[in-house]
């Protein structure tokens, strides 16, 4: 089996100390960028199959070994809140509903000074019986990934007869008072791009918010191809044949998507044109793999070993330092339309959305 097939990354290693890096204490690079959004990915780990992002029976699951214990997530966490300048906190996977402990990490993460601001993407798997002790947890605001309203297409997709299961987690993370709450749908050529248009409608009926993504080359087969993928500017065309879409006047700053108030508001739908629009010169966030690994950019092919430094025996300022450094060697952009563009090793599941 090959490094890529069990996901490993193609370079490991502890970040560069470049003399050229500014005493600032926080997590900024040679673009000017600050990074104080953290993605946690808690288990690479899912209980879905969908298409476009692994195959029908799963991959190589990460040893339990390799990944962080509970208390090194808590050291790492504490370390980029108190120490680095970060203030947000997403919890991802796989499918982070599925790590053990999970309300626990949440309600100490909430108990840090300063509070950060903590949100959940889930494919809501098991959603409905956890809304309300995540939201008591310290869960501010929820992304739920669904990409059809249709039964059939729900179990084609995710090899998976379980659209019911996440309907009804969206209905009880509404019923939590989890706001806003997010649905994140990838459309996929010949499969569900008749959608949009019912997936909005459904979210303006029910008080979600949708957020269209570009499929992206981030799955274990390594069988993304551009042709195939329905652009921003594809979503846009569908939508606008049955709504007014303005620009959402707010500041987008680090946001991924670019909102747009329907009908005029207060409804609105977001749209993430990772591929065709890249968003990287406005980038805030720095990454968290399960097993340590710090990822200055999602498609980056590169990554820092913390949990070396950890298991090392290594001081807080160690690794503060050494994660400063990690993503100061951040690259300008994700480089999707060079010529000489790489897919990372790793699926998505293994990196954390």
């Amino acid at each position: 089996m090959t490094p890529t097939e069990l996901g490993l990354p193609a370079v490991r290693g502890n970040a560069r100390r470049d003399p050229a890096r500014p005493a600032d204490p926080r997590l900024v690079d040679s673009f000017g960028r600050v990074a104080t959004d953290l993605r946690i990915s808690l288990t690479d780990r899912c209980n879905l199959r969908c298409t476009y992002c692994m195959p029908a029976e799963g991959l190589d699951w990460m040893p339990r070994d390799e990944q962080l214990t509970d208390d090194e997530l808590m050291r790492l966490i504490t370390i980029a809140v108190r120490d680095l300048g970060v203030h947000e906190l997403r919890f991802t996977g796989g499918e982070p509903l599925l790590r053990r402990g999970l309300e626990n990490l949440i309600a100490a993460s909430a108990a840090l000074e300063p509070r950060p601001d903590i949100s959940l993407t889930t494919n809501g798997i098991g959603l409905a019986r956890r809304a309300e002790a995540l939201a008591a947890a310290g869960v501010n605001r929820l992304n739920v990934s669904m990409d059809t309203l249709r039964p059939d297409r729900f179990a084609t997709i995710t090899r998976r007869d379980r659209l019911s299961d996440v309907l009804d987690g969206l209905a009880a993370a509404r019923a939590a008072g989890l706001d806003p709450i997010k649905i994140n749908t990838v459309l996929l050529r010949g499969v569900n791009d008749d959608e949009a248009v019912p997936l909005l409608r459904f979210a303006v009926d029910h008080g979600y918010e949708l957020r269209f993504i570009e499929q992206m080359p981030l799955d274990a087969q390594h069988g993304w191809e551009r042709s195939e993928m329905i652009t921003a500017g594809e979503v846009m065309e569908r939508l606008r044949e049955s709504f007014t879409l303005t620009p959402d006047p707010r500041e987008r700053g680090g946001a991924p998507a670019e909102r747009w108030l329907v009908d005029g508001g207060p409804a609105a739908v977001g749209v993430i044109a990772s591929v065709t629009m890249p968003f990287c010169g406005a980038c805030d966030r720095t990454r968290l793999t399960a097993d340590g690994q710090i990822r200055s950019c999602l498609f980056a092919r590169t990554e820092t070993d913390l949990r070396a430094l950890l298991r090392g025996g290594a001081s807080d300022d160690e690794i503060a330092d050494t994660w400063r450094y990690a993503m100061w060697g951040k690259l300008a952009g994700h480089g999707i339309d060079d010529p000489g563009f790489l897919q990372p090793d790793r699926p998505m599941s293994a990196i954390g959305g």
